[in-house]
């Protein structure tokens, strides 16, 4: 389960920007090729967070899909499951746009 391993980078870095604050929210983008079961990163989130100044804190996921641009017919799409495949030529020529992201975007914390 690598979002035990996700959640434990994100607890990390929301508590060293954190500067001794308590941390009530972490937006995090994820990228549809990432891979990642919300629920058992909320989970593993949870977990991980208990005695840091980001426990109880909201964990806020935001998927961004997967976009690839065809370099057969040069059109952009979105993509969607592996084998991942251009949605105008079916052609797996792609350049990933979108869709590989995995960062903590911003943190809310108390005064």
């Amino acid at each position: 389960m690598h979002e035990l391993s996700i959640a434990e980078s994100i607890v990390s870095i929301a508590g060293r920007q954190a500067n001794g604050r308590r941390v009530t929210k972490v937006h995090v983008k994820v990228g549809h090729l990432r891979q990642v079961v919300p629920s058992a990163l909320s989970f593993s989130f949870g977990l991980v967070a208990e005695g840091t100044p980001v426990e109880a804190a909201e964990l806020d996921l935001e998927e961004i899909p997967a976009t690839g641009w065809c370099r057969e017919c040069e059109v952009e799409s979105r993509l969607g499951n592996f084998p991942l495949l251009c949605k105008t030529c079916g052609d797996s020529n792609l350049e990933i746009l979108t869709g590989e992201e995995l960062m903590v975007e911003y943190l809310e914390m108390e005064e």
